[in-house]
């Protein structure tokens, strides 16, 4: 995989970094440290996971990134194990960067002697947590970006060193802002990486008390609910597409159910006034569902044990009545 609008200045640094990480958002700027001439001693990333019907283990992003470029890996179960904080110790690191991670002990994130940073995809201090890109797009952000902050104890809440935003475009959805802000992010984890050695990094503390909270996406965060306006069930959408999807229960006309992901939809100036919400209206190869005001159209959609399609081909084999 290649990133492109990473620096691409060969530093050769003296100074000992050890980076953490796991998917493919940190594997940028990993990526971008190397090529960059840093001195990564370590990855840290997850244990491989089993996953399928086989229990096939399963390596992260990162992990097949560090082994292609012969980096030192670690891959400890306990962040607290007292050989892994040995093996922390031994590397004599002066930085730790954590980008997609579990949270650090403080054993941890205190060990290096220029501290321990954090690339956070968001505009801290909002969207705080587990999931600041689909929140963001689901709450229909219009604006949102990539900060650097020092660690401290308290999850998200240090120093903030660095910030840049973006737009939000009406229609973009969650994958294609994950793609912009990580390539994003690579180029400020570079530079921050930078401001740090040479000792020019400077500060700002987070404001107390003002944030906005961005839990991790699980299965009932994805139903959608009808009974919102067009707006909102548009932006929820968009907000989980294409991972996890948005997702409702789809009844046909002949009483037949099964649930429904939907990947992208568009927001019509069709009035739904006075109509059940989520009353499937049908015109050619064209989907529509009344909302609370107006109807969508749907675009993309995969019903249960199918692949994912558009509408129009949809249509060829169902005859859908109502989303519930």
């Amino acid at each position: 995989m290649e990133y492109s609008n990473i620096p691409t200045k060969k530093n050769f640094s003296e100074m000992r970094i050890v980076f953490f990480g796991t998917p493919e958002f940190a594997v940028a700027s990993l990526a971008a440290l190397v090529e960059d001439g840093q001195q990564v001693v370590a990855v840290v990333t997850m244990p491989d996971k089993p996953a399928g019907r086989n229990h096939r283990l399963l390596q992260s992003d990162v992990k097949k990134y560090a082994l292609a470029n012969n980096l030192p890996l670690l891959q400890p179960g306990n962040l607290k194990d007292p050989e892994f904080i040995r093996q922390l110790r031994e590397l004599e690191a002066d930085l730790f960067v954590v980008i997609a991670f579990r949270m650090l002990p403080e054993a941890v994130w205190s060990m290096p002697p220029k501290g321990t940073f954090n690339l956070h995809a968001s505009l801290l201090p909002k969207y705080r947590g587990a999931a600041p890109i689909n929140r963001a797009v689901m709450n229909g952000e219009t604006r949102t970006g990539v900060t650097t902050f020092f660690l401290k104890h308290e999850i998200d809440t240090g120093d903030i060193i660095d910030r840049e935003e973006i737009e939000i475009g009406p229609e973009e959805n969650v994958g294609e802002i994950h793609d912009r802000l990580m390539e994003l992010g690579a180029s400020m984890v570079v530079r921050t990486v930078r401001e740090i050695e040479a000792g020019t990094v400077k500060t700002t503390p987070q404001p107390e008390g003002d944030f906005t909270p961005a839990p991790k996406i699980f299965r009932e965060d994805c139903l959608i609910d009808w009974n919102r306006d067009a707006s909102s069930i548009h932006n929820h959408i968009r907000g989980l597409s294409p991972y996890p999807a948005a997702y409702s229960l789809l009844i046909e006309e002949g009483g037949r159910r099964f649930d429904t992901k939907i990947f992208s939809s568009r927001i019509t100036d069709k009035d739904a006034a006075g109509m059940e919400t989520g009353k499937v209206v049908v015109e050619g190869k064209k989907m529509f569902v009344a909302t609370a005001d107006f109807m969508i159209e749907i675009m993309e959609l995969q019903p249960s044990g199918k692949k994912r399609m558009d509408s129009g081909a949809f249509l060829l084999g169902y005859n859908p009545d109502r989303f519930q």
